[in-house]
């Protein structure tokens, strides 16, 4: 049902998509048989394409060409791919999305080389746009990522963390790249500084609250749903809002330990999430994703009204909601 309600916010874009889609699996084409099945194992495993429809929407607001949109959204999306390749090899998850990964289905040297594979052909497609801001600010993006997720492996385990220190890393992992995805769309659109600017927090603002719902949904959804055990963060070594509010609590102790040493039993997963759900932590983790959205949507109510306006407004208040 959330799924259709997504698809619904997308109807009017339809046609964009699709097209982008198909550019999508094109990019993705190699001469190395192993590589283009595990990269389009990747691709039809899914997704929101969120990257992409940011990208269109955002287009809309200037002199909008499928031809540069398309270049731009595929090489976003195709970013995104290469980075949950990496995060699976690196977290050793066997599934995402009820999914296989690539590092599951194939091994971790294949995953490795996919993920750099699909990274280079982002380059490929962005490289076909002869603006030189647009190169700037997409190698600028992936530098970040990349700090990201070194940032990510420093801090796995660790229980020292703040506040502040979460939400460095969740700006890295995925607000960057949705902040760049409608950067990114209303340059290629020749859009006024000023809507570009809008646009661009409204990604930002956007994006650290899909990655805060995305961190309690793996405490508040079900394993059926998440396509992988509930939970998963911490048993990854990965402490997120809800779990950083209660990380010092001596009732969560012995959870957060045995997450990280492995030896957690099911029983005990169980009773961790229990604990984390009646904790309180999860309602304070969903207030500061709701004061980031009040600031996305606050950014794009100055915006000329017409069907993106309105989209955008509609898939932050989704985010607000969505539980998967």
């Amino acid at each position: 049902m959330e799924k259709l309600k997504l698809m619904s916010l997308y109807a009017d874009f339809r046609k964009d998509l699709s097209y982008i889609e198909k550019e999508l699996e094109k990019s993705v084409d190699s001469s190395s048989p192993v590589i283009r099945q595990a990269s389009l194992h990747l691709l039809r495993a899914g997704g929101k394409r969120i990257r992409p429809i940011f990208v269109i929407l955002s287009s809309k607001f200037g002199e909008y060409s499928m031809e540069n949109v398309a270049k731009v959204a595929v090489s976003l999306e195709l970013i995104h791919m290469a980075s949950l390749v990496h995060d699976d090899v690196i977290d050793d998850s066997d599934f995402r999305r009820g999914f296989e990964t690539v590092k599951s289905r194939w091994n971790n040297r294949i995953a490795m080389y996919t993920g750099d594979y699909i990274f280079s052909r982002a380059l490929v497609s962005i490289g076909e746009i002869e603006m030189q801001t647009v190169h700037q600010l997409l190698a600028k993006t992936m530098l970040e990522i990349c700090k990201g997720e070194i940032i990510q492996l420093e801090y796995q385990q660790r229980t020292d963390q703040t506040f502040r220190d979460y939400l460095r890393r969740i700006k890295r992992k995925t607000a960057l790249l949705l902040s760049s995805s409608c950067e990114l769309g209303a340059l290629v659109s020749n859009a006024s500084a000023d809507t570009v600017g809008k646009l661009k927090r409204f990604g930002y603002f956007a994006g650290m609250a899909f990655q805060i719902v995305d961190d309690i949904l793996d405490i508040t959804s079900t394993d059926e749903k998440l396509g992988k055990p509930a939970g998963s963060d911490l048993l990854n070594g990965h402490i997120t809002l809800p779990t950083l509010y209660i990380k010092d609590n001596p009732e969560f102790q012995p959870f957060l330990i045995r997450s990280f040493d492995g030896t957690l039993t099911e029983e005990e997963r169980v009773q961790m999430l229990r604990y984390i759900r009646q904790s309180g932590a999860v309602e304070k983790a969903q207030e500061v994703s709701a004061l980031y959205l009040k600031k996305a949507i606050s950014e794009v109510q100055s915006l000329p009204d017409g069907d993106a306006k309105k989209a955008l407004l509609q898939i932050a208040a989704f985010i607000g909601k969505r539980k998967f």
